[in-house]
């Protein structure tokens, strides 16, 4: 299965990248496998997600996930955001190969972390 023009553009123009100095909750997930880590920074105001950031290291699949999961946070509400699902985010992007389906499970982790605390 090769990467959908979406996955392809996500990867290569990523949104949401960088630092919130001023987060209210940080988390740092990784694959232990394949090496991937991504880390989450969101900013929360009365339940809603008001703004995400991400950096990630990893190939070109865990950029465009860590990415479009990171994108699609901001303005939801938390309870929302809390049932994102590995299978959302990679059908979002137009399927991911089974050998790179670890890559929306980092995202999916990722944003089940940084929302533990609210």
């Amino acid at each position: 299965m090769a990467y959908s023009e979406k996955l392809l553009d996500y990867f290569q123009n990523p949104r949401c990248v960088g630092e919130i100095p001023d987060a209210h909750a940080i988390a740092e997930v990784s694959n232990p496998v394949c090496g991937d880590v991504m880390k989450l920074w969101v900013k929360v105001d009365d339940g809603r997600i008001q703004d995400a950031k991400f950096k990630a290291q990893g190939c070109s699949a865990a950029i465009a996930t860590s990415s479009y999961a990171t994108e699609m946070l901001i303005g939801m509400r938390v309870a929302e955001a809390r049932r994102i699902t590995r299978d959302q985010i990679a059908e979002a992007l137009g399927g991911l190969p089974a050998s790179k389906i670890h890559c929306s499970v980092l995202a999916s982790d990722a944003i089940k972390e940084v929302l533990k605390g609210f």
